[in-house]
């Protein structure tokens, strides 16, 4: 197999990486009824919770749990805004998107000051169960959470599909005035399903800053999180082609970083453009035909 491509599919696997954990944590929400518009904010949060605790600890994996936490507690406010108290979803997604934002920045200038080179840390390294073994050496040369991601994928169909949980967020997600009179805990279902989704933010969001960069930077999650709710609508709601969205954007993303080297005389901002380019145009394709939940964006009020 050509190097080039080798080196290509790897990439696409390590780019995929948060952009999958992303998308999952989103799907669990929208699965519920609740579109939630803060991930962008979660992914930052998580990504600076990560790398400070990351880095004041000496331990990568405790900054790990640190995300996970950050997310978690940004789900429980998505909750209490859009569950509890019926705000409106996108009113709610987006001011937690801007707060989380802000007090992130707010919490670097008082950890880090200003500093001139922005602060980095020596990030995950990479595991090598084949070695040097031609093909499968270099493919599998992966980020531990990278396995984590990618072997969470049948872990959330299974959730999803076969078990009372995955079948209460669904019917939530359907039809939340059936489900309560079935003796399903609409709101409690929803909270569940928002913490499980802010986790998965938070953690996309500290691979960012612990494995792939070691560093935190104002543009680190790049606009990620929107990407994230484009991958949904293209992946129909299921975890299987949510998996095929990542790694297309993956793909193409990892593609453009190859192809700025390779002397074609374009300006580097087409470059960069070329994935959200390819994810719009996916959107537009099989956001025709997606079969939406039907609760989504419907705050539920019980009588």
């Amino acid at each position: 197999m050509d190097i080039f491509l080798i080196g290509l599919i790897a990439a696409t696997l390590r780019v995929a990486t948060p952009l999958l954990l992303g998308t999952l944590g989103e799907l669990f929400a929208e699965r519920a009824g609740i579109l939630n518009l803060g991930i962008e904010g979660t992914m930052f949060f998580g990504a600076f919770v990560g790398f400070v605790v990351g880095g004041a600890t000496g331990s990568l994996w405790l900054g790990v749990v640190a995300a996970i936490v950050a997310g978690i507690l940004s789900g429980l406010l998505m909750a209490l805004l859009s569950v509890q108290l019926g705000v409106n979803q996108h009113v709610s997604g987006l001011g937690i998107t801007l707060l989380l934002v802000g007090l992130s920045l707010f919490g670097f200038r008082l950890v880090y000051g200003e500093p001139r080179v922005p602060p980095a840390i020596e990030p995950f390294g990479r595991l090598s169960p084949f070695g040097q073994t031609p093909i499968l050496g270099p493919l599998f040369d992966q980020y531990a959470l990278t396995y984590i991601a990618f072997a969470l994928v049948p872990v959330v169909w299974w959730l999803l599909y076969r078990t009372s949980f995955g079948l209460q967020i669904r019917a939530v997600g359907e039809n939340p005035e059936a489900a309560d009179a079935a003796g399903v805990n609409v709101f409690l279902t929803r909270y569940l399903a928002l913490v499980v989704a802010g986790g998965l933010m938070g953690a996309a969001g500290a691979f960012l800053s612990l494995a792939q960069l070691g560093a935190f930077t104002y543009g680190i999650i790049a606009g990620r999180g929107w990407v994230c709710i484009a991958l949904v609508i293209f992946g129909n709601w299921d975890p299987v082609r949510v998996l095929w969205g990542a790694l297309l954007f993956g793909g193409v993303f990892a593609l453009q970083l190859r192809l700025q080297i390779t002397g074609l005389q374009l300006p580097y901002e087409t470059f960069l453009a070329l994935p959200y380019l390819v994810t719009i145009l996916a959107l537009a394709i099989a956001g025709r035909n997606a079969a939406y939940p039907a609760a989504l964006l419907k705050p539920y009020k019980r009588e």
